[in-house]
């Protein structure tokens, strides 16, 4: 792997497993080394964990590559590095594990994890005691390397939570090769790290009680560790952290769902850190440019970050409203059935983008302009609930057959006029506008809420207007 490393500058890895979809948690901690990478005119290294054989699959691999490129990280940028494979350093790792036998900061143990736990238990401890240390054990089959824990405290300096001190009468002799010889997580992690010279490890906060551990190695290797920053973990309502069994986690969930990676990767470096700024602003909505000139761990938060749906939501509604037009009709359209007309939705697309929480919600906001129009149509499902409501005022029959008549003869066909004909007959029935177009709205769209009516209705035309508000007229007359 050193072969990688001839960029200048701090070098930040990300080392997902792929045993699943891209975990939002993992998104954030992705961000945060992107952010600094770029700033620091350093390289992001794309590390695949991918050693658990039994649990990965190519198209979680190609799944975490798409996740990334999808919020902005992406082998396009020159401060990407990757993929890299651990599996393909496996030599490298045994390696590293004899250098560390032979020096005698390990050594082999024969028991079985079932001896560990009876002598354990016998001892009245937790974990194993050490019984191999002194044994002088040679390599042999069904014998695991263990890491010789040496005396004292360990110190890990972290650039989030500051120093933090370990005990090390409380961390066992760790394994680093299993039975079989293959290299435990913690060996492979600290090795790749070496060869591919990272200089910071920025991850969660649940990683922590491992860093001792590691720092340990690097030590042993005779190297210098890297700077560590451990961000907070993401937790849901309950603040109990996230779970991928009971939790909305997955990245490409939120894709599919109709959520802008703009908003995405902008709400994510909020969780555990406050723009410069926003306070006074009454907002966290940030450029990504902003982001990555403000962003430094030592802003982070130590505190669990609550992930909001209800506020990630809002942020996609106020980036949906602020697209460039050219760009928002494009991503909308994209969401519309084959068959829809393009040109029809594009006059009315304007009228609904600052509605719109997400993408997903545009067939569902326009459709009544696409079903079956004219005479022989098939009759409109109106939604109980908004049909009761709009035909209870005792006027509302009188209105509607008002409005059927001043529509068939206003002489332009115009949101304008429309708006304007239905206010001179607010001035006769004396009710507000708003409250009047309750009826009109449900006999064309079926429901109470929708894209601005008079706005609808012109996109609609005149023929099918009148023709939905005679059909709902002949409802409520019977």
């Amino acid at each position: 792997m050193n072969e990688h490393t001839s960029r200048p500058g701090p070098r930040f890895r990300f080392a997902p497993s792929p045993t699943g979809f891209f975990h939002v948690g993992g998104a954030r901690t992705a961000l945060m080394n992107w952010a600094l990478a770029q700033r620091l005119g350093g390289t992001f290294v794309l590390r695949i964990e991918d050693t658990d054989e039994a649990r990965n699959r190519p198209e979680w691999t190609e799944g975490i590559i798409d996740a990334l490129a999808w919020i902005g990280i992406s082998d396009s940028d020159e401060h990407f590095e990757g993929p890299h494979f651990q599996s393909a350093n496996a030599d490298a790792h045994i390696a590293a594990a004899q250098r560390l036998f032979e020096s005698g900061a390990a050594y082999y143990c024969d028991l079985s994890g079932q001896e560990v736990q009876d002598r354990a238990k016998e001892l009245g401890i937790t974990g194993y005691d050490g019984y191999s240390r002194d044994r002088g054990l040679e390599p042999g089959p069904g014998r695991v390397l263990r890491f010789r824990v040496p005396d004292g405290i360990t110190v890990v300096s972290d650039l989030v939570r500051g120093d933090v001190s370990f005990d090390n009468e409380t961390i066992e002799d760790f394994v680093l090769l299993r039975g079989n010889g293959a290299p435990m997580f913690l060996l492979a992690n600290v090795v790749d790290d070496v060869e591919m010279a990272i200089s910071h490890v920025v991850r969660a906060e649940e990683h922590l009680p491992n860093t001792p551990k590691q720092q340990m190695l690097w030590d042993a290797l005779g190297h210098a560790p890297p700077a560590w920053a451990h961000v907070p973990v993401l937790v849901n309502e309950q603040r109990k952290k996230l779970s991928k069994r009971r939790d909305k986690v997955a990245l490409e969930q939120y894709r599919d769902e109709g959520f802008l990676a703009d908003a995405m990767v902008n709400y994510l470096m909020t969780l555990g850190w406050t723009p410069p700024g926003a306070e006074e602003a009454g907002s966290e909505i940030v450029s990504w440019a902003s982001i990555e000139a403000d962003f430094a761990l030592e802003d982070v938060n130590l505190s669990p970050a609550f992930f909001d749906v209800k506020k990630l939501t809002a942020f996609n509604k106020q980036y949906i409203k602020n697209m460039d037009a050219a760009a928002y009709l494009a991503a909308a359209s994209a969401e519309l059935p084959d068959d829809w007309d393009r040109n029809r939705f594009a006059a009315i697309a304007p009228h609904i983008q600052e509605r719109l929480e997400t993408l997903k919600d545009v067939p569902g906001t326009v459709d009544f302009l696409f079903w079956p129009q004219g005479e022989g149509a098939p009759p409109i499902e109106y939604d109980d609930a908004a049909w009761d409501k709009a035909v209870k005022p005792e006027w509302a029959a009188a209105l509607l057959a008002d409005v059927i008549a001043a529509y068939g003869a206003v002489g332009s066909w115009d949101h304008e006029t429309l708006k304007a004909s239905m206010e001179d007959l607010m001035v006769r029935y004396e009710i507000k506008l708003g409250k009047a177009q309750a009826l009109p709205r449900v006999a064309v769209t079926g429901r109470a809420v929708g894209p601005p009516l008079f706005e609808a209705l012109e996109v609609l035309g005149r023929d099918e207007t009148i023709r939905r508000l005679t059909a709902a007229a002949d409802r409520l007359t019977g």
